[in-house]
């Protein structure tokens, strides 16, 4: 090669000489770049498998928390609805409790009265009613009884 005669043609020479070398430079850079563009999809590939993965546990954390919250309230409700059960159990013996006293004592007063007004007429009469008064206080306290022992335990 010549050497340039003037300094136009040095300075074409040198800045041929410039964009030979960043040619060569960006040739260079293409197979890195394919490198990088590589690693790039392989990396996307990984993070995709990792998103698909961590969707599956998320959805396994959701339905066992949905499971917990479920069971959860279901015991609530049991433990609610089992109080609620023993308080009219309470309710419904202090009711028969009380109905139970109001009829034996009228069946008393009856008996007080029928006694009172009966001995005079007849001396043995009152015998016969006391037993039936009796009867019907003992049949009324087992039939209270009966129930009540029956609606506990339902």
């Amino acid at each position: 090669m010549t050497p340039p005669r003037s300094a136009r043609e040095a300075l074409l020479v040198e800045t041929l000489d410039e964009v030979a070398r960043l040619i060569r430079q960006v040739e260079a850079l293409v197979p890195a770049l394919d490198q990088s563009r590589q690693s790039l999809a392989e990396v996307q590939g990984a993070l995709a498998g990792q998103l698909a993965s961590f969707e599956t546990q998320l959805t396994a954390l959701t339905d066992k928390a949905k499971q917990q919250a479920v069971q959860h309230i279901l015991a609530r409700t049991d433990e609610a609805a089992r109080r609620s059960a023993e308080v009219q159990a309470r309710a419904m013996s202090d009711a028969a409790r009380v109905a139970f006293g109001a009829e034996v004592g009228a069946a008393l007063q009856r008996l007080k009265h029928l006694t009172e007004h009966g001995a005079a007429s007849s001396p043995r009469a009152w015998e016969r009613w006391l037993t039936h008064v009796a009867a019907a206080a003992v049949g009324a306290a087992l039939a209270w009884t009966l129930a009540i022992a029956l609606w506990v335990r339902g």
